[in-house]
């Protein structure tokens, strides 16, 4: 996201490729290392589930293994980075042919499906339609260009509606021979049962503090200490939404929901005018990290409701986390007035605390 806060900084520092192009990977050593091994075991599933929490590096793992996948026949051998650990990682060098093509989008084997441009609202689409998944057995049935595998990452596989969701179940119930699905979820208890159950899962812990504080470092540099230390304690170990809170003043965002929410609705005016503020169409961003900060507070309320073994309060709120996330999609979708969902999400939170 982009923030009206901290442009000229934000412009001048190095920004985070993008996951086809990244050749970097921090914090899931493991997990990599178990893919290597099954991959050249022979044992590696025609079809994987990459899960966790939102911009912790799920998308740079599956294109990490994508080009490793693409890249290991014997010629390609010497393209095998180095830094991989001596046959621990799945490290491309960024030099080799393999890597820019993937990086370009431009490789022959390899398939990309995330959700498509809505050139009519002007942003994404709010799901991968069937048309988007439909692409992937056609491109399946051709024959590798290079010789070996064919790989399909579906990124935010979560986000596929029914009908797409059920064109990839007829792919996973006969896959071809040599293909690899990759699926991509924040959220995989909202794919299909069906789809669950045809794939391996991989789920992935959350970053480190210390790991999404030197990942600030490298890409948010000019971020003064305790504000680096504010978003991190905020990332919930991602550093995708670390950096996104930082380019649209996150700290200031999260400071103003919870005064207002201690206000226990009091404010009105504090409140009415917050909501206008993030309603205009030029704070997209803000609102967007908004609905995340609302979503991380409720979360930590049933966190903390179930550390002090109040069942009923932590079912309470994780039943509000999950009813605001889908009305703030439900505005989406219908394109209804945000500053009323916002303001309905702040007054079902200060009726939740009593």
């Amino acid at each position: 996201m982009r923030g009206e806060r901290d442009q000229a900084g934000a412009s001048d520092a190095p920004q985070p490729p993008a996951p086809r192009a990244n050749p970097d990977l921090l914090g899931h050593k493991a997990a990599e290392q178990s893919l290597r091994q099954l991959f050249l075991s022979g044992r590696l599933p025609h079809a994987l589930l990459l899960s966790g929490p939102r911009g912790i590096g799920k998308a740079t793992l599956a294109f990490r293994l994508a080009r490793f996948v693409l890249a290991h026949r014997a010629d390609d051998r010497p393209f095998l980075a180095p830094e991989s650990g001596a046959g621990e990682g799945l490290a491309i060098a960024p030099d080799s042919g393999t890597f820019r093509r993937v990086a370009a989008g431009g490789h022959a084997d390899l398939l990309s499906v995330e959700r498509a441009y809505d050139t009519r609202r002007r942003r994404l689409r709010s799901e991968i339609v069937v048309d988007d998944t439909r692409q992937i057995a056609a491109f399946l049935r051709l024959t590798p260009a290079e010789g070996g595998w064919r790989v399909v990452v579906i990124d935010g596989a979560d986000e596929m509606n029914r009908n797409a969701a059920n064109a990839l179940l007829k792919i996973l119930e006969e896959p071809p021979a040599r293909a690899l699905l990759l699926l991509v979820a924040h959220s995989p208890g909202r794919l299909l049962p069906t789809i669950r159950s045809r794939v391996r899962r991989f789920p992935l812990s959350p970053l480190t503090p210390d790991e999404v504080r030197r990942l600030l470092a490298r890409y948010r540099p000019d971020l003064p200490e305790p504000q680096a230390t504010a978003l991190t304690a905020l990332s919930g170990g991602s550093i995708g939404r670390a950096l996104e809170l930082a380019a649209v003043g996150g700290v200031e965002l999260h400071e103003t929901v919870l005064r207002l929410l201690g206000t226990g609705g009091s404010d009105v005016p504090a409140l009415h005018g917050f909501a206008d503020q993030l309603a205009r169409n030029d704070a997209e961003d803000a609102y967007r990290a908004v609905e995340d900060l609302l979503a991380l507070e409720t979360a930590r309320r049933a966190l903390l409701a179930a550390r002090t073994g109040s069942r009923a309060a932590a079912a309470r709120w994780a039943e509000l986390h999950d009813e605001i996330g889908r009305n703030f999609d439900r505005t989406d979708d219908l394109n209804l007035d945000r500053k009323q969902t916002i303001l309905s999400t702040f007054l079902a939170i200060e009726a939740a605390q009593g």
